[in-house]
């Protein structure tokens, strides 16, 4: 059975990220699911990781029971990715990265550096953080999206979570790599990760643009997916 393609979204935005990626894959005749990953930090309430699990699992649910899944994860869904593996509950024929974050090779993975956490703290009112987009300037912001109407729909999605989500530590299940994993780079500060994955054997390719380039040439992002991914199976 082909695989299909579950598209997991940064926790900081919304699945409208990942839609025209998801309507040209299906085009491409691949069934593609987009869980929405948005509510799951509505609540204060940490660990945050098993609710995200059991979202993507309900996501999948409607899919023909023992149908194989490739994951993609984009930005911070990254470190996700091998919580994610385990809840499915139906085989994970790969894992791909889209500049994304790499889960720890071993231990648990900080969903944020000391550095980074220290800013977020700096930044948040009354324990949320502000909508992601608002973190930047906007000479940095609007070069991100190929229009207004876009930018403004997925702004509207924008959760503000908590500050306790990046407080928060990912497990890592042993083996949950086994399978096949890549990295699709679309371009700064990502290429560091890129390296590092790799350096763990994974196949990586680039498509250059900004971080949400899946919006502005979503043509180029989805065949880059599909190259990546042209030969994963799950194992017999």
């Amino acid at each position: 059975m082909k695989p299909a393609f579950v598209l997991l979204h940064s926790l900081l935005l919304g699945p409208l990220t990942w839609a025209p990626v998801a309507a040209n894959l299906r085009t491409r005749g691949t069934t593609t699911v987009v869980p929405s990953l948005v509510h799951v930090a509505d609540v204060d309430d940490p660990p945050f990781w098993p609710r995200i699990g059991a979202a993507v699992n309900d996501g999948v649910s409607h899919l023909p029971p023992g149908q194989p899944i490739v994951l993609v994860a984009h930005s911070n869904a990254g470190p996700l990715v091998p919580v994610v593996v385990p809840a499915v509950g139906r085989p994970v024929a790969g894992c791909l990265f889209v500049d994304a974050s790499l889960p720890s090779l071993r231990g648990p993975t900080p969903a944020a550096s000391p550095e980074r956490l220290a800013h977020l703290r700096s930044i948040a009112t009354r324990d949320r953080l502000p909508q992601w987009t608002t973190w930047w300037e906007e000479s940095i912001v609007a070069p991100l999206f190929p229009d207004p109407q876009t930018r403004s729909m997925v702004a509207a999605e924008q959760p503000r979570l908590p500050l306790s989500y990046y407080e928060q530590q990912f497990p890592v299940p042993a083996d949950w790599d086994r399978r096949p994993c890549g990295y699709l780079l679309f371009g700064p500060p990502y290429d560091r990760l890129a390296r590092e994955a790799r350096t763990r054997g994974w196949r990586v390719a680039e498509v250059p643009g900004g971080h949400l380039h899946q919006l502005v040439d979503p043509e180029a992002v989805t065949a880059g997916i599909a190259t990546i991914t042209a030969d994963w199976r799950p194992a017999a």
